[in-house]
């Protein structure tokens, strides 16, 4: 999705966290969610100054490797590097057990479980100057302004994200899907 990659590159911060995630080199990661949702929500409110973002969620999938204190050594060396951001990072693999799902398949599958269609976005630097942007639902809503109850999720997990987050007094064009 070349529009997401293009309002990555003019935000110095995304940018720079793409680039220190990327030097991890793990398997199927990404950074998702807020960082690429609010961003283009931001882009639909013409707003010249990104919304701040809370932390910034990286993701990935290593079924050989679900030990949470290896998320928590990722953490801390991306402080490291950017120590003004609140990473937080995910093992996709073991994700299921908090959720009470099936196991995962992959990074992209445990995105397909999130309460909102738009958060289950990501995007990743794959190598020198070309990245990868992901949805498990498409882009489009996305785009359109749209926040999309995920079926797989309680309706009320979606009602509470979407009131507890505020989206609707930031980004007040957003629309509620049918």
């Amino acid at each position: 999705m070349d529009t997401i990659v293009d309002l990555v590159r003019k935000d110095p911060v995304r940018f720079e966290a793409l680039e220190c995630v990327y030097q991890l080199e793990l398997p199927q990661c990404y950074i998702a969610a807020g960082f690429v949702r609010n961003l283009v929500w931001d882009f639909l409110h013409r707003n010249v100054k990104p919304t701040s973002l809370n932390d910034i969620d990286v993701i990935f999938f290593d079924a050989d490797c679900v030990d949470s204190d290896y998320e928590k050594s990722l953490e801390l060396k991306l402080s490291e590097q950017m120590p003004q951001i609140n990473w937080q990072v995910k093992n996709q693999a073991k994700m299921h057990l908090q959720n009470g799902d099936d196991p995962y398949q992959s990074t992209l599958d445990a995105m397909s479980y999130w309460p909102e269609k738009e958060t289950a976005v990501a995007v990743r630097k794959v190598e020198h100057d070309r990245y990868e942007c992901i949805s498990a639902f498409g882009f489009e809503s996305l785009f359109q302004g749209l926040i999309t109850h995920n079926p797989k999720r309680a309706y009320g997990t979606f009602e509470n994200r979407v009131k507890s987050k505020g989206w609707l007094v930031i980004w007040p064009n957003l629309r509620i899907a049918p």
